[in-house]
């Protein structure tokens, strides 16, 4: 968990009504709007995310490398057991899951201070919010990058929307989606998802039956997945054009 990419992504994004600030922490590094500027508990909130998964590491090298689901250890704590059981049920490595673990456990805490919270780990977001927002999907060099987003009504909130990409930043994919985008009800399952999902797509023929498989399990809503000029998508949520 070290060094940390810039979030070009990020560029033009807002949270109408909310206050933005970022922390940054080896490769954590987030983008959070709430209702006052928050730094300072957010810092405490992922520091405590991250000790969890770095402490738990050290007992256990074997958690940070697989690239297939572990049984859970006794009495680990709440982020590592959020990533195993993600990770259990999307087949993945429990890494798959952890920037969108982190996102929701900094998420959580603030809600304690601000009744509205979206947090941005690397493209995984967890959303806390009082009004309908439209969360914007970069897929790299697609004709899509930037120009769609998925609608969530208020209603559905607090949930995650955690995207994964064989093309875009530096986290290893088996396929070759530019964007596999899930929402759930939880972060920790929209991140192993995405991961899941994203490692299913290598071809156009790929994207439908790769959709039913990732809608076909519980607590997944929405499943986007975009492949060069491709764009597929099942489940309850409206697809939205961004205007640039």
């Amino acid at each position: 968990m070290a060094g940390y990419e810039p979030r070009t992504y990020r560029e033009g994004a807002m949270a109408r009504g909310l206050c933005g600030f970022e922390v940054k922490l080896g490769a954590t590094d987030l983008q959070v709007w709430a209702e006052r500027d928050l730094t300072r508990e957010a810092r405490a909130a992922a520091t405590e995310a991250r000790r969890q998964v770095e402490e738990h590491t050290l007992t256990r090298p074997e958690f940070l490398r697989t690239l297939d689901p572990l049984e859970a250890t006794q009495d680990c704590p709440p982020v590592v057991a959020a990533m195993y059981a993600a990770a259990m049920v999307a087949g993945v490595g429990p890494m798959a899951a952890v920037a969108g673990t982190i996102a929701e456990y900094v998420g959580r805490k603030l809600l304690e201070h601000s009744d509205q919270v979206i947090v941005e780990n690397g493209g995984d977001v967890f959303l806390a919010s009082a009004i309908d927002r439209t969360i914007g999907v970069y897929a790299g060099g697609s004709p899509f990058s930037g120009r769609v987003g998925l609608r969530i009504p208020a209603e559905r909130t607090p949930l995650g929307v955690c995207t994964s990409s064989a093309t875009v930043g530096h986290s290893l994919s088996l396929g070759r989606a530019d964007a596999a985008c899930v929402v759930a009800t939880d972060c920790a399952l929209a991140d192993a998802f995405a991961t899941a999902t994203c490692n299913r797509v290598c071809l156009d023929e790929d994207v439908e039956p790769t959709l039913e498989w990732t809608c076909g399990f519980d607590g997944i809503l929405h499943t986007l997945v975009i492949l060069g000029d491709r764009l597929g998508m099942k489940g309850v949520l409206e697809l939205q054009p961004i205007r640039q």
